[in-house]
């Protein structure tokens, strides 16, 4: 019998697995030096209609506007009058204040669950002004924005929070997992990931009966792991889907670092260019980045051009959900270290600098959203928090078919409802 070793040769190296190690873990100084960082405005803006194969770069770098001043400089600047800047600053701490107060709403057992999008504002709302109102947008649990940002009424929100009488999903569906054809928010998944196929599926359709609205998608960076996100990605490619392709990378899955998923190997982004998609890099923090990079891809669908992915480089400030606690595994003064600080602030920072805005208009703006909040809250919990009511049951046997048939409305008679 030939001996193993000999088999392997003398000087055969004993194979080890490589088990990604985070940055940093609790009671460990937040060090984000590994991250290198462009300067603002010095990443090139391609035409649309240019071939990927030339644009390979822009998964790597990171498409930055808003310098350290609030100044607006480079060729992704969208040059958006003041109004819509105003109006995507309300949005975003109107989110943050609805996000704020139905966080304590769960602490006080007014609800089971909740989760948080403090640090990803921009993600959403930038994305949303830069889309059509009748797109089709197909998020994960942490693009509320997209809902504010397109004028769904907070109290339907906290309605479904509440699972109460005046729940618009009538109890179907688990806390924040909202839905509404009416403002093109596709229902969101438990199941992450189911998304991305869903999204070019029905963007593929779109284009095939000769529409001329496009899709939209998100995925966290651990779901780009997942069978579906790859799937996604084939169909769009060899169909020139009109979608937009978002991978939310804010360094965190539920509890797992962004290196699980291949964020130490390369970027998110990059993983596009293997199925021959553009795919460009963003500072998810920069509203106006966020902003330049969707109209960018959105043209680019309009046109006929295919897909884009989008890989938005954020933080996630707060824990996965209120089922988390991130002080078990990050530093934790990260929140405060991370480099491309808080969207609202930059954004509100930026107004003040070309003079359109003020501390002092700031301040008023966050008193009328906590009120807003106030207000819709009050109006929710007089219809009833968490188990004080409920759907009736009658509804369970609605919205189910187009036409409801025999079985069913026997058990409904039966049921007595």
């Amino acid at each position: 019998m030939v001996d193993t070793a000999l088999k392997r040769g003398r000087n055969a190296v004993v194979l080890s697995l490589h088990i990604p190690e985070p940055e940093g873990r609790p009671g460990d100084p937040a060090d984000f030096s590994k991250i290198k960082l462009p300067e603002p405005g010095e990443v090139r803006r391609p035409p649309i209609e240019v071939e990927p194969a030339e644009i390979r770069d822009l998964a790597f770098t990171l498409i930055r506007v808003l310098d350290r001043e609030g100044r607006a400089v480079g060729p992704w600047d969208p040059r958006l009058p003041a109004e819509t800047l105003r109006q995507g600053l309300r949005h975003m701490v109107l989110t943050r204040a609805y996000d704020d107060r139905m966080y304590r709403a769960q602490r006080q057992g007014k609800t089971s669950f909740y989760m948080k999008c403090t640090g990803e504002e921009a993600v959403a709302i930038a994305a949303a002004q830069a889309l059509e109102f009748d797109d089709m947008c197909f998020p994960t649990y942490r693009q509320q924005g997209l809902l504010v940002a397109r004028g769904y009424a907070l109290v339907d929100m906290m309605h479904q929070v509440y699972s109460n009488a005046r729940d618009p999903l009538k109890g179907r569906q688990l806390p924040i997992m909202y839905s509404s054809r009416q403002f093109g928010f596709f229902s969101i998944s438990g199941n992450l990931g189911t998304q991305y196929g869903q999204a070019v599926g029905w963007a593929m359709a779109s284009a095939y009966k000769g529409d001329s609205r496009i899709a939209a998608a998100w995925i966290g960076e651990g779901a780009t792991a997942e069978g579906d996100f790859h799937n996604a990605l084939t169909f769009a490619s060899v169909y020139r889907a009109p979608v937009i392709l978002n991978i939310v990378n804010n360094q965190y899955a539920i509890s797992a670092f962004h290196g699980i998923a291949g964020g130490q190997r390369s970027t998110f982004a990059s993983r596009g260019i293997g199925y021959g998609l553009p795919a460009l890099r963003v500072d998810g923090n920069d509203y106006l980045a966020v902003y330049a990079a969707t109209a960018w891809a959105a043209e680019r669908a309009r046109s006929n051009l295919g897909a884009t992915v989008i890989e938005l480089y954020t933080y996630r400030a707060e824990g996965h959900s209120t089922s988390d606690d991130p002080s078990r595994y990050r530093p934790q003064e990260e929140r405060e270290r991370w480099p491309l600080g808080d969207p609202i602030n930059r954004l509100k920072q930026h107004l003040i600098a070309i003079g359109a805005w003020s501390e002092a208009q700031h301040k008023a703006l966050e008193a009328e959203c906590a009120e807003a909040v106030r207000a819709a809250l009050k109006e929710a919990e007089s219809v009833g928090t968490l188990g004080q009511s409920r759907p009736s049951a009658k509804e369970m046997f609605e919205d189910v078919y187009k036409e409801m048939p025999w079985h069913l409305r026997r058990q409904r008679q039966e049921a007595g409802v």
